[in-house]
């Protein structure tokens, strides 16, 4: 437990000082890649909630993801282009605000992630995966089809929206935001885990048989952790969106649920820090190897497959010694 805890700090001090090293050398792409990292760490946190603590293996939290992005591009365009986005029967404004959006964000991501998880959580197994993904592609190709926000082309945001403040527009200080909904999300996620219902959660994930004998139902419990799974994602969603001022149905893609169950995987399933790990080793890789050829992936997939052979735990587990997760 003393092990992974020191891990879990240094990994904790490693992208703010990253971003702070950069800064001091006037390296601002350096301090995007650490926003960058960040973020996504944050959506390999919240489908870490429902694969590490409930053994849900979804491959659509792309959708989840997607309604973050969008959420965020059509805020922030009809406040750009000064147009409601309805008028009658209420008046409903954009905005440039980023507590704001982050709310519209959570609650939008939360909500979809409601209505499919009532639907998704009857089946379990490979069936499970599967809807999830049909899901994910459903919304994928809604978003193409959707000429008022782009279709295919996606939709662009001229000017980063604003925090109560800051200047957003400095590389540093939005990565200060960005690493810092991690952390707190990060923090809530570990209380989440050691409280009854995350020890509940870990129980139905074990036997969901022993769960029921007493009185508790294992599919609200999940429906609950689903939920909380996609508004994290969608919040995630919303800050990868105004980090390139730039939405798109990509979001939406299978493609991107693989790379956030990737984090998930190479970090370790279910270990609190995980996804962070994950996370930052991917987007190095993509960096540095991507710098020197355009099939980086095939090397990504070669330590992918030496992770699941030799590393259960992942990066965290095989550094920490121990197979237990969130310790």
């Amino acid at each position: 437990m003393a092990r992974e805890s020191f891990i879990n700090a240094i990994l904790f001090a490693l992208l703010p000082l990253t971003a702070l090293v950069a800064y001091m050398l006037d390296e601002p792409f350096i301090i995007t890649l650490a926003t960058k990292a960040a973020i996504l760490a944050l959506a390999g946190v919240g489908l870490n909630i429902a694969l590490g603590l409930g053994g849900l293996v979804s491959f659509g939290h792309a959708a989840f993801f997607g309604l973050g992005g969008y959420a965020m591009g059509i805020l922030a365009h009809h406040a750009q282009t000064y147009a409601p986005i309805m008028e009658y029967p209420l008046l409903i404004e954009g905005t440039k605000s980023m507590p704001v959006i982050w709310l519209v964000a959570v609650l939008t991501s939360g909500i979809a992630a409601l209505a499919i998880g009532a639907l998704s959580l009857r089946t379990s197994g490979v069936y499970f995966i599967m809807i999830t993904l049909a899901f994910g592609q459903m919304f994928y190709y809604f978003a193409i089809s959707w000429p008022a926000y782009g279709g295919e082309d996606g939709l662009s945001i001229y000017v980063r929206n604003g925090f109560p403040g800051l200047n957003t527009l400095d590389p540093i200080q939005f990565f200060g935001i960005a690493f810092v909904v991690l952390a707190v999300v990060v923090a809530f996620v570990g209380r989440l885990a050691r409280s009854p219902f995350g020890l509940a959660l870990s129980a139905a994930r074990q036997n969901a048989e022993r769960v029921e004998t007493v009185g508790i139902r294992p599919y609200r419990i999940r429906l609950t952790a689903f939920v909380i799974s996609g508004a994290v994602t969608g919040l995630a969603g919303a800050l990868f969106a105004d980090l390139n001022r730039f939405v798109s149905p990509t979001m939406f893609s299978w493609h991107m649920s693989g790379e956030i169950m990737i984090f998930v995987i190479l970090g370790g399933v279910g270990r609190l820090w995980g996804p962070v790990a994950g996370a930052a080793l991917f987007i190095l890789l993509e960096h540095v190897l991507g710098g020197l050829s355009e099939f980086w992936h095939i090397y990504l997939g070669l330590l992918l497959l030496l992770v699941v052979l030799f590393a259960r735990g992942g990066i965290i587990g095989m550094l920490a010694g121990r197979e237990k997760a969130h310790d």
